[in-house]
């Protein structure tokens, strides 16, 4: 009985390696072991970004308000707990975009908030 190696299947998988790694400087696009393990690289630093991006954003919109809170004299530490006190549940990154696109409103939420 002849030996069957499912060149289909195998074809197609070395194809989607491939495609994956095009655009890859020399052997990386070219050679199938290379590119398998620069894919399976790349794809552990995309699954690292992802949750880094998170963080990143959180500590942008944490600036922000800080900043805004500061023109408003006072500081994000208390502002937050003066939020938290009131029941205000406005969450950061909404708070970031007030300060950010609508300064005044922004301070009417401040302004209620220490009140």
């Amino acid at each position: 009985m002849p030996r069957s190696v499912n060149a289909v299947a195998s074809r197609k998988r070395r194809k989607r390696v491939l495609a994956k790694a095009k655009g890859y400087w020399g052997r990386r696009s070219k050679i199938i072991t290379v590119a398998k393990h620069s894919v399976e690289k790349a794809g552990q630093h995309s699954y690292s970004g992802r949750k880094l991006k998170k963080r990143v954003m959180r500590n942008l919109w944490t600036v922000r308000i800080n900043a805004a809170a500061r023109d408003n004299n006072t500081t994000y530490s208390k502002l937050i707990s003066a939020l938290h006190k009131k029941n205000i549940d406005i969450n950061r990154k909404t708070l970031a975009q007030l300060a950010y696109d609508n300064p005044a409103a922004f301070s009417e939420v401040v302004k209620f908030a220490l009140s």
